[in-house]
C-alpha cells in the first residue's frame, strides 16, 4: 500500500495514507514534521499567498512559507479569493442509459411512486404535541392488532421543536409547511395520523389543504384541544391508527423498476479520506442509478460552497445552473445577517480528519454527484419532479438536510461518514458508508460498507461504485441497515428553523 496519494498533476500537496515521521519519503518528498493519515504535505516549497491546490483546485492560500514536506492544515492556509468560472451548461453531457433493466422489491403506491418501507406515521404540526404522538405510537404498538400485521415495519412518532412562537406568513413558516407535507407524502408511509394541539401558528386546516393530503386517503388528523385532553387523544389516535393499519397492511413487496428509487446523498463527519474514496465511490453508484432512469438528490448547501462551479457547468440549462448560483448568493446573505460565515464550516471533527477550508471540502462533497447532468434545483423539501441527479437546497447539518431529502420525496438515504457518524431517519433506510477500513473496523456495528478497500485493498472506484449499487437495490428491497437494526430514526427529524423565534 502506498503511503501518499497525489490526486491531480497541478497539485503541490498529497494526502497521506498513514501516519508519517520526519524522515520518511513519500512519491519522493521527505517529511520534515510529523503528518497525521489524512492530512496535508507540501510537495514541494510553497510561498505565502501562493494558492493550495487539492483535486486540481484550489483549496485556500499560504498564510507563510511552507517547505517541501511540512504538515499543511489550519496553521499554514487561509481562504483565498479567487474567481469561479460558472460555464453554465458548458458540461452537461447525458449519460448511456443502462440496457438491463433492474428491480427492487418494494411497495407501489397509489400516486405511483414507490415505498421501500411500510410505516405508519404519526405527524405533529407543532411540538406541543409531540409527546402525544409520542403516546399514540407507543400504545398502538402494545396492541395485539398491531402485532398480527404482516407488512407494516412499525409506528413512526414525527415529533419536533417548532410550529408556533413564529411567523404565520414568512419563510420560515412556507419551509415547515413543505417539510410536514413532504413527509406525509412520502412513499415510505403507508398511512399518516396527523395530530395538533389546536392554538398553534401552523394551523391543521391550512397544513391539511383543500386537497387530498394522500392519493390512497389513508389520513386521518386531531388535535388535542378539540378532542378533549391528552387520554382522549390518545385513546382515539390509537383507533384510528387501528383503521389504517389494515389498509397499510393490504400493500405487499412487489417488483418496481429501480427507476423509482430516490436517493438522498449525504456525507457526515468528513475526513481526508471522503474525497479519495467513499464520495466518489457513491458519485459511481449515482451515475449508475440516473442510468437505470433513477434520482439522485446531492444538498448541504453551505458544503458545496467553493465548488458550485463543478456543478453549474453540469447544469442542463443556464437557467438551472443560475437556480444554484441564487442560491449560494441567499446562503452568504443568510450567514451574513446571523454573524456567521461560509468558512465556519469545517467541524473541528473535519479539521482533525485532515480538512483544512470549505473549499477543500466542497470539493470533496461535491464527488458524490458523480458526472450525470445537473436536471434542477429545488428549494428545501420541494418535491422532486424531475429524475436523474438534483440539487436540494439545504443546510450542511446532516440531520436537518436529511429531513429535506425525505421530505421532497426519498425513498433511500446513503450517508458517507469518514469519523464515524450514528443516526437513522425513519421512515427512509439509511446505508452507512465508511471512507477508511480503521473507523470501519472500529465502529463495524454501525457501518454497512467500507470504502477504505479503494486504498489499502487496490479495489477500483468503478467495483467500489457498483457494490454500492447493488446495495441500494437490496436496502430497498428490504435488507435491514445497521442504524434500522439498532433502533435509530425515531429522535432525527429536524424541520429547518429559519426566522425569529417569538
Amino acid at each position: 500500500m502506498p503511503i501518499s496519494i497525489r490526486l491531480n498533476p497541478d497539485d503541490n500537496v498529497d494526502i497521506a495514507l498513514t501516519d508519517l515521521l520526519p524522515g520518511a519519503e513519500a512519491l519522493g518528498v521527505t517529511m520534515t514534521t510529523p503528518v497525521a493519515r489524512g492530512h496535508k504535505i507540501a510537495n514541494r516549497a510553497i510561498t505565502a499567498g501562493e494558492n493550495i491546490r487539492r483535486y486540481g483546485q484550489i483549496i485556500g492560500a499560504a498564510t507563510q512559507d511552507i517547505p517541501a514536506g511540512a504538515h499543511v492544515h489550519v496553521h499554514n492556509i487561509a481562504m483565498s479569493d479567487h474567481a469561479q468560472d460558472y460555464a453554465f451548461a458548458a458540461e452537461a453531457r447525458p449519460l448511456v442509459p443502462a440496457t438491463q433493466a433492474r428491480t427492487f422489491m418494494g411497495f407501489r403506491r397509489p400516486d405511483g411512486k414507490a415505498g421501500t418501507r411500510n410505516y405508519l406515521g404519526v405527524l405533529t404540526s407543532v411540538n406541543c404535541s409531540g409527546s402525544v404522538a409520542r403516546f399514540i405510537a407507543e400504545e398502538a404498538e402494545k396492541a395485539d392488532w398491531f402485532k398480527a400485521l404482516g407488512n407494516v415495519d412499525g409506528i413512526v412518532p414525527i415529533a419536533h421543536a417548532s410550529g408556533c412562537g413564529m411567523s404565520g406568513s414568512d419563510e420560515g413558516y412556507a419551509t415547515l409547511m413543505r417539510t410536514l407535507q413532504g413527509y406525509a407524502q412520502n412513499p415510505n408511509f403507508g398511512g399518516i395520523l396527523l395530530v395538533g394541539l389546536g392554538c398553534e401558528v401552523l394551523q391543521i386546516p391550512d397544513l391539511v389543504g383543500r386537497g387530498r393530503m394522500r392519493a390512497d386517503n389513508n389520513f386521518r388528523h386531531m388535535t388535542i384541544q378539540q378532542v378533549g385532553g391528552t387520554r382522549k387523544t390518545v385513546e382515539r389516535g390509537v383507533e384510528a391508527l387501528r383503521e389504517m393499519a389494515e389498509i397499510a397492511n393490504a400493500y405487499a413487496r412487489e417488483p418496481i423498476p429501480v427507476s423509482e428509487l430516490v436517493i438522498g446523498m449525504q456525507c457526515g463527519g468528513s475526513d481526508g479520506y471522503s474525497g479519495i474514496t467513499a464520495n466518489p465511490a457513491l458519485g459511481v453508484a449515482s451515475d449508475l442509478l440516473v442510468q437505470h432512469g433513477g434520482t439522485t438528490i446531492l444538498s448541504e448547501t453551505s458544503e458545496i460552497y467553493g465548488a458550485e462551479h463543478l456543478l453549474t457547468r453540469r447544469a442542463v440549462s443556464v437557467e438551472v445552473g443560475q437556480k444554484l448560483i441564487d442560491r449560494i448568493r441567499w446562503w452568504e446573505d443568510y450567514t451574513a445577517r446571523n454573524k456567521g460565515e461560509m468558512n465556519n464550516n469545517p467541524s473541528p471533527g473535519n479539521k482533525r480528519g485532515g480538512l483544512t477550508t470549505i473549499l477543500e471540502k466542497s470539493l470533496g462533497a461535491v464527488a458524490k454527484g458523480g458526472t450525470a447532468p445537473m436536471q434542477d434545483v429545488y428549494l428545501f423539501a420541494e418535491p422532486i419532479t424531475k429524475k436523474g441527479f438534483v440539487f436540494m437546497d439545504s443546510p450542511g447539518y446532516d440531520p436537518c438536510s436529511v429531513t429535506g431529502q425525505i421530505a421532497s420525496g426519498a425513498n433511500l438515504i446513503v450517508f458517507t461518514t469518514g469519523r464515524g457518524s450514528v443516526s437513522g431517519y425513519k421512515p427512509v433506510p439509511c446505508i452507512k458508508v465508511a471512507t477508511n477500513s480503521e473507523m470501519f473496523r472500529h465502529m463495524e456495528e454501525d457501518m454497512d460498507l467500507n470504502t477504505g478497500d479503494i486504498i489499502d485493498g487496490g479495489v477500483s472506484l468503478a467495483d467500489k461504485g457498483r457494490e454500492m449499487f447493488e446495495l441500494f437495490i437490496k436496502v430497498a428491497s428490504g435488507e435491514v441497515t445497521k442504524s434500522e437494526a439498532l433502533g435509530f430514526g425515531g429522535a432525527e427529524f429536524v424541520p429547518w428553523q429559519i426566522g425569529a423565534v417569538m
